[in-house]
């Protein structure tokens, strides 16, 4: 009675396991991030009104095509992925899934995304999804292994989620979702280089480069890039209320946190040993983006 109770168990569970290991494959985490991003975009590119049926489209090609080029990331890496602690329990490197059901999978669904974009926003939108997945694909995944100046390659597509939101919301682009854009792309700069530094032990072991070696005299190219990135972040971050886009409670808020990633940038570029300072910097980012997107939307002129 037991091994017949086992096997019923087993039967019930399996489908499960499956379907919790492809959505890992979609790595949830980070396409809720872009959902975020791509949706703030929409809301701000809006001027009729918000139009739930073309957010709800959006958001659903959006997740489509965002999840399928994260699988197909991990497709990719699997071997590396392997070599480090942080991600060897993933689907693939735990050899829980197929490498080829990753490939359909990633495949079919960044395609499905693509053409439901297409078809239930409008061309361009989709156009900026798909240049998403081509550089992350194409260009930053592959730089991982040969310099650490894959991170400045890698903000490109991480910037493009709220221009393709702007663009589902207005049918073009101008220049407020070039502000977007460099907000984003400025903002992941300190981002990645602390992630880099949190993790550069796994990353060394897989051979990936996203962090340079430290110079003869302790000091690494990375550091003035984590300055000048928050430095920038500072005077982009005011321009929307600086160009009339957003107001003074926006202006505020936008300055005092990008002083704040300032400030935690130094605090790692002096410590660069310390995972506190990295750790530190990390979670200043993460609650630098949200809040300024959120207040962005609320103050928006």
């Amino acid at each position: 009675m037991s091994a017949k109770v086992a096997i019923a168990e087993s039967a019930i569970t399996l489908p499960r396991g499956r379907v919790s290991d492809y959505f890992e494959l979609t790595k949830p985490r980070v396409v809720l991030m872009v959902l975020v991003t791509t949706l703030a975009g929409f809301y701000l590119g809006g001027s009729a009104g918000f139009d739930v049926t073309l957010a709800l489209n959006l958001l659903a090609g959006t997740a489509l095509a965002a999840g399928g080029t994260l699988a197909l990331n991990q497709y990719v890496e699997r071997d590396t992925d392997a070599m480090m602690n942080r991600t060897r329990h993933r689907p693939l490197p735990s050899m829980r899934m197929r490498p080829v059901e990753a490939l359909l999978f990633g495949a079919g669904a960044t395609t499905a995304g693509l053409v439901y974009l297409a078809a239930a926003t409008n061309v361009l939108c989709a156009a900026v999804t798909a240049a998403i997945t081509i550089i992350y694909l194409g260009a930053y995944t592959p730089l991982k292994r040969y310099t650490w100046m894959c991170n400045v390659v890698g903000a490109i597509p991480g910037a493009l989620p709220p221009v393709a939101g702007w663009a589902s919301a207005r049918g073009s682009l101008s220049w407020e979702s070039g502000i977007l854009f460099a907000i984003m792309f400025l903002w992941q700069l300190p981002h990645t280089f602390a992630v880099a530094r949190l993790y550069r032990t796994d990353y060394a072991r897989a051979g990936i480069h996203l962090l340079p070696q430290d110079g003869p005299h302790g000091g690494n190219a990375s550091n003035p890039v984590v300055i000048i990135a928050s430095l920038g972040l500072i005077a982009v971050g005011i321009v929307p209320a600086m160009l009339g886009f957003a107001g003074t409670p926006y202006a505020v808020i936008a300055s005092a946190l990008g002083v704040g990633m300032l400030g935690f940038g130094f605090a790692m570029v002096r410590a660069p040993a310390s995972a506190r300072a990295a750790r530190r910097l990390l979670l200043a980012s993460l609650v630098y983006l949200p809040i300024v997107l959120l207040v962005l939307v609320l103050d928006r002129v």
